[in-house]
């Protein structure tokens, strides 16, 4: 997997060497957290094997991280359960410094100004 000169500069040797295929694959599919991509596809996005990437996959589904339907995988919904696993935030970081953050101001000029249904309850 390839990275761009300013992570390449600002991140340590550990943190690199330490991004195991698992956290590159859950790290991928939450930078596009609102898209599902077939295995074949991150394989590509990251610089591995589809093989490899179809073992991480099956595994992170085995801890309740990443959902698959057909052929296509996709990030779970769940931020809290995400938060928990230790690779989420290395990668994370990793994906975000590449692809860019997601601008959570613009995302808020775009939301509804009322609360959702299942809000009201809690108001």
């Amino acid at each position: 997997m390839s990275i761009d000169r300013d992570t390449f500069k600002n991140t340590s040797e550990d943190e690199l060497a330490d991004l195991s295929v698992p956290d590159q694959v859950l790290g991928f599919l939450a930078a596009n957290k609102h898209r599902a991509f077939k295995a074949r596809e991150i394989a590509s996005q990251i610089g591995t094997d589809e093989g490899t990437v179809s073992t991480a996959l099956s595994r992170l589904k085995d801890r309740g991280l990443v959902e698959h339907k057909a052929t296509y995988w996709a990030v779970i919904d769940d931020a809290e359960r995400l938060e928990g696993y230790s690779g989420y935030e290395r990668a994370t970081t990793l994906f975000n410094d590449q692809l860019s953050e997601e601008d959570k101001e613009s995302w808020r000029k775009h939301a509804p100004n009322e609360p959702h249904p299942s809000m009201e309850d809690e108001q």
